[in-house]
């Protein structure tokens, strides 16, 4: 079975409170979940089109664990903390290969 890998791109932060409560209750809600961080911050170079932006990589043992763990109640309650206002992001989860 193949890893899954999920990606966090931030394009912009507007309320670095909210964003430290949605870390505190993310990293361990994702960490249960089975995902291992394998890098976050800002990235050392940035070619193309890419923003100098907060980055998070997470690698889970399979699609559906990545995919679980977006959807489980902890996770849930970390976007809660979140908010719709408080940042500009996507996230992608990708299968490897």
């Amino acid at each position: 079975m193949a890893k899954a890998y999920w990606i966090s791109a931030y394009q912009s932060v507007t309320d670095q409170a909210a964003l430290a409560a949605y870390a505190q209750l993310a990293g361990p809600a994702l960490t249960a979940a089975g995902g291992r961080f394998l890098a976050r911050g800002v990235p050392a170079a940035v070619k193309e089109q890419g923003l100098a932006a907060r980055t998070v990589l997470i690698e889970f043992d399979s699609l559906q664990a990545a995919l679980a763990a977006y959807d489980s109640p902890g996770y849930q309650e970390a976007l809660a903390a979140l908010g719709t206002q408080a940042a500009v992001r996507d996230i992608r989860i990708i299968e490897g290969v």
